[in-house]
């Protein structure tokens, strides 16, 4: 082959290399950039994991002006396993003299039924001897944030500055965030285990809490997964 036919052809094998050249250093960058994306997102939820179990365990509740109690499901006008544990809690406080005040949140999902979580817990309060002119009940709200908001409400109209909140250990991180952005000064104090909870349960309620609270930060929030998120 002479000289002048052998570059022609180098030439012509050059170019033809050079489009899967510039292919894998695109896909070389993109699985770069995905596994920075993994890392972050490993480490934004190792942080948070971490965060979340930290406020779970810890009872910080010492005397405040009001018990806020964060609503669960009622059935039928009797509390849920979940909202009667959150309630006995809130009567152990009370009796303990931490507060003169109990706040019960949470509205109704069934708008027809006549029920609210926030009646509900009224009502097993005055069952269990805590007087009527000591309790308030908020009963609109129909998820987390807006059970803050609800209980700032209260906390601006009495003048409440400090405010002991009550709710399952794995919820109250993202509850002490929503309240402090809401200008309220929450100390946290979870309720009481019911029975033995797997690792598999606990897993999920700590997943959910992750996925919940990194929603909200994103501002994230669809009406299908806020449905599921604040499925109780």
């Amino acid at each position: 082959m002479s000289s002048f036919a052998s570059k022609a052809l180098k030439r012509r094998e050059s170019k033809a290399s050079k489009p899967t050249v510039r292919e894998s250093t695109g896909s070389l960058v993109l699985r770069r950039l995905l596994g920075l994306l993994l890392l972050a997102a490993l480490g934004w939820f190792g942080w948070l994991y971490l965060q979340i179990k930290a406020v779970a365990v810890q009872d910080d509740a010492r005397p405040a002006d009001a018990i806020a109690v964060f609503g669960a499901a009622e059935y039928g006008g009797r509390p849920s396993p979940v909202l009667h544990a959150r309630l006995e809690h809130a009567v152990d406080l009370y009796r303990e003299q931490i507060a003169p005040l109990v706040i019960t949140l949470g509205g109704s999902r069934d708008r027809d039924s006549g029920m609210s979580e926030g009646g509900v817990g009224r009502d097993y309060l005055l069952a269990n001897g805590v007087p009527f002119d000591r309790i308030v009940a908020e009963t609109q709200s129909v998820d987390t944030e807006q059970q803050v908001a609800g209980l700032a409400e209260i906390a601006q109209a009495r003048g409440l500055k400090r405010i002991v909140v009550v709710s399952d250990g794995t919820h109250l991180f993202r509850v002490k965030k929503l309240c402090q952005a809401a200008g309220l000064e929450v100390y946290t104090s979870p309720r009481a285990a019911l029975g033995h909870i797997d690792d598999y349960d606990l897993a999920q309620r700590y997943f959910h809490e992750m996925l919940s609270y990194t929603a909200m930060r994103l501002h994230m929030e669809p009406s299908w997964l806020h449905r599921w998120l604040e499925g109780r």
